[in-house]
Parts: C-alpha cells; sequence; structure tokens
C-alpha cells in the first residue's frame, strides 16, 4: 500500500500537470470506483463537470483536489483514495486504455500546464480498494492551511475534505507541531510504534517508515510511550523526516510494480532500507543480523543490539 511519501510523490506530479486545468468530461469505468460518493457516480460525473482541479493537497496519505468555480471559489474536493493498488497517470487522450482503467478526465486545454496539452488524468487500480468521492470542505479547526499543496494563500487552503477532520497532520506538513505531538504522544499508554501507526496522533506513518524511523532513533517498537524522554521523541521525528525525505528523493518506496508514480516511474528507495524486509542481514550501523518480530498481523524488523527489547515492553 503506498506510504505518504508515495502519496507525495503523486501529488507533485498531479499538481505539475493537472491542478489549473478545467473538467470537460469525466468517465467512471467501474462500478466500484465511486463507492464512496453516498450520490452515486452520475452526481460525481455532474459534480465535476466545468470545476477546476484547482490544486493537489495531501495530509498523510489523503490526496484531494479543491473544485473550484468560475470565481476560483472552491466548496467541495475530488477525494482520490489510492487504495493497495491506485495509480494516477498522466497520458495522451488517444494512448490505449490501462487493464484495469477505472476512470479518466479530460480537461479544456485553454487551461493547461505547459506541455501537458492533449493529456488526460487517469485512475488505474487492478485490485479495486481504492475509489474516489467529491466531498465538503470544511474549515481547518486550527485556521492554517489543511494540508501540503501548492497554493498556501489560496481562499480555499484553509480548509480540508470533512472525511479527513479526524487525521492528524503529518511529519513533512509545515504546521505539523512538534511539541504538541510529543506531549500527546507521552500521554499514550502503549507502544511506541503502536501510536506513530495511530493517524490520529500523527499521520502518514505506516509499517516500513516507522521501522525506518525507530532504528534511527535507536528506540524498539515496544518502548512504552509514557517512558519517553523529551530529547528520544525529537530524535525520532528527525528519523522519520529524514527517511521521508531520502524516499522522495528516490521515488518512494517499491515493493509491488503496481505503485507507480503519476507518470507511471517506480520508486527506488527499497535499496537503501536498514532495516525493514532485511531478516538476518547485517545491521548497517553495528553489523548485527537484522530481526523479524510478528506485529499486529504484520511485521517488525529491528537490530537486537541497537534496538534491544525494553524491560517493560509494551505489545
Amino acid at each position: 500500500m503506498p506510504e505518504l511519501p508515495e502519496v507525495e510523490v503523486v501529488r507533485r506530479g498531479v499538481a505539475r500537470w493537472v491542478a489549473g486545468r478545467r473538467v470537460r468530461e469525466t468517465q467512471l469505468l467501474h462500478p466500484r470506483v465511486a463507492r464512496r460518493h453516498a450520490a452515486g457516480p452520475e452526481d460525481a460525473v455532474a459534480r465535476l463537470r466545468g470545476t477546476v482541479l484547482a490544486d493537489a493537497v495531501r495530509r498523510g496519505k489523503y490526496l484531494w483536489l479543491p473544485l473550484a468555480d468560475a470565481r476560483g471559489a472552491a466548496d467541495e474536493a475530488l477525494v482520490v483514495h489510492l487504495g493497495m493498488s491506485g495509480q494516477l497517470l498522466v497520458e495522451p487522450e488517444d494512448a490505449p486504455g490501462e487493464k484495469h482503467l477505472r476512470a479518466r478526465w479530460r480537461f479544456d486545454d485553454a487551461h493547461v500546464p505547459e506541455g501537458a496539452a492533449g493529456t488526460e488524468l487517469r485512475f488505474v487500480d487492478q485490485r479495486t480498494f481504492g475509489g474516489l468521492a467529491v466531498v465538503p470542505l470544511v474549515p481547518t479547526p486550527d485556521g492554517l492551511p489543511g494540508g501540503l499543496g501548492e497554493h498556501s494563500d489560496a481562499p480555499w487552503a484553509r480548509t480540508l475534505p470533512e472525511p479527513v477532520t479526524h487525521i492528524a497532520r503529518d511529519p513533512l506538513d509545515p504546521a505539523f507541531d512538534d511539541d504538541a505531538f510529543a506531549r500527546r504522544l507521552r500521554e499514550r499508554t502503549t507502544g511506541v510504534k503502536r501510536a506513530l501507526l495511530d493517524q490520529t496522533l500523527v499521520s502518514g506513518v505506516g509499517n516500513i517508515y516507522a521501522d525506518e524511523a525507530l532504528w534511527r532513533a535507536r528506540l524498539h517498537y515496544a518502548r512504552p510511550t509514557r517512558a519517553l524522554r523529551p530529547a528520544q521523541v525529537r530524535v525520532l521525528l528527525a528519523g522519520l523526516r529524514e527517511v521521508m525525505g531520502a524516499a522522495l528523493d528516490a521515488g518512494g518506496t517499491s515493493f509491488d510494480s503496481l505503485y507507480v508514480n503519476v507518470n507511471g516511474a517506480s520508486g527506488y528507495f527499497d535499496r537503501s532500507l536498514a532495516v525493514y524486509g532485511q531478516t538476518g542481514r547485517p545491521c548497517p550501523r553495528c553489523g548485527t543480523p537484522v530481526r523479524r518480530d510478528a506485529f499486529m498481523n504484520r511485521s517488525s524488523f529491528t537490530c537486537p543490539t541497537c534496538q534491544p527489547v525494553p524491560r517493560t515492553a509494551h505489545p
């Protein structure tokens, strides 16, 4: 499943090639693609017609495109759920359709970024766990931009989709409050990795990047959150930002050929992982073989030397 860096790579591509273009036509090509749109696919198509995809905005793993009217105002957004295998592709309109093409958007090219003339946006999803919905935009509780986008001064920037209001900010968000995160983290009664995976505390951190950041911070995944010192939380946040930044530079983490960025290129960060998926291989820091443990129906990877099990481990 795409994690935050993968979604950010897609967001940047959509912002580059699609933002500012007016929707001429929407085709929904699979009955499940608009299942999250309560009023049905015909209503979604009607709501999209003639709107401008004003930006591409992300909070955690959530991606949305504000729908601007002729006045430049936006009170709704197209939310795209990538699911397990969803891809957003920019292709020439006359290019053959992909085998698992689920939706396409064609544009009025009076509003077109340089180099994008004659192209369309496609949503391809083999496993059909992804989808889209047109939803209301609501003001952010803190009055700050709802997520990371290209136009933080736009009138709709300080909004976010109604279904996303419970999602916390992510560590790459300029409005992320480090002190508030540290305080809320240490108030929890759980293990640190479980806390990192709680999207109401911090968003966008999945299994891969949690393991990589914990390795950088020399913290075991079962370290009780209440036992964390402020300095350890700062190092952990730095580790999260470091590993996510490195993944962005590399184009994301690709274990599955189904993950591609907006132009169809796979990410390559998986070649640089320190512990995730490296069972039995030497820790890059000390040489101890990496250990795999079962964790929440998934796996956790640690270095037994750099990340010793705490005496008061929290499962």
